[in-house]
């Protein structure tokens, strides 16, 4: 996917106040400022990242008053479609979801990108899934329509789609049929137990899911990919895991999202890789595995 900045400055040349933040609504418990930090510092660059509560109705009117110290920010719940519609450019994940969770921001206008889908990508990888052929989502909101796209991107041609209100899946009907995925649909606690190697949930930890219907997942599901990372071991993961199968939380989809975002903030190109980018991840991922 081609970056979307040209001619950024070298690293080092940005002024020492460059400043970045994660916005959203709850932000106390965001990992991100962690994240971020370790990679600068590692990069010697003196930026500051830090945290500010922004509702979604507050979004426009705080970006406004952003001035030119201000290099990015990364965005969660519930501003990754407001992001989008502010941005003047958009990246293939962006356009495909209809998210953002990044702005580059610039004279121009703010830039967009969706880094999650490359960070269900890599963590996946990090595991060794490198295809998909049959795999299955848990859950119908907006971390289910990244998943779906970092499941095409891996080359799944048959998805299914497990979802407390099948109504909430149209949005996933209409991108399946852009990226040539056929897709079904089965609400809980109807879960259909055709085997996958791999399985994607999206849902809170605390959801409530029946019981019976958690162990029919676990059965026919394969390796699990649960977003989840503050609430750990998830329902769903102690279910895997009494099944013997492998269940991973969302811990490293946020690394590894925050690397692409990192890449976006220091060289303007989502694909161009950090100067020695093996420490860069080693120190970021022992921010987040110290607690």
């Amino acid at each position: 996917m081609a970056g979307l900045v040209h001619g950024e400055p070298e690293l080092g040349v940005l002024n020492t106040q460059t400043r970045l933040a994660v916005w959203g609504d709850p932000i106390a418990h965001s990992r991100s400022p962690e994240l971020h930090a370790a990679a600068y510092a590692t990069l010697g660059l003196d930026w500051q990242y830090g945290r500010r509560q922004v509702s979604a109705s507050d979004f426009s009117a705080s970006l406004s008053l952003l001035d030119d110290s201000w290099r990015g920010l990364s965005l969660t719940y519930p501003l990754k479609t407001v992001a989008h519609d502010a941005a003047i450019d958009l990246d293939q994940r962006a356009l495909f979801t209809g998210a953002v969770n990044t702005l580059l921001l610039g004279q121009d206008g703010p830039r967009g990108f969706n880094t999650d889908v490359g960070g269900l990508v890599g963590v996946m990888r990090e595991q060794g899934v490198d295809h998909v052929d049959r795999a299955r989502i848990v859950g119908a909101g907006a971390t289910a329509t990244s998943a779906l796209v970092a499941l095409a991107e891996l080359g799944a041609r048959n998805v299914e789609v497990i979802a407390r209100r099948p109504e909430a899946v149209a949005p996933l009907l209409a991108l399946a049929e852009r990226l040539d995925v056929a897709l079904s649909v089965a609400p809980f606690p109807a879960v259909p137990t055709t085997p996958v190697s791999l399985t994607i949930a999206t849902v809170p930890g605390d959801a409530q899911i029946p019981d019976a219907a958690i162990d029919l997942l676990a059965a026919s599901g394969g390796l699990l990919l649960d977003a989840v990372y503050g609430t750990w071991p998830t329902p769903l993961a102690l279910a895997w895991r009494r099944q013997g199968l492998p269940a991973h939380s969302g811990l490293g989809m946020l690394l590894h999202q925050a690397v692409l975002q990192v890449r976006i903030f220091v060289t303007g190109d989502v694909d161009a890789a950090l100067p020695d980018e093996a420490s860069v991840v080693s120190a970021m991922r022992g921010a987040i595995t110290e607690r």
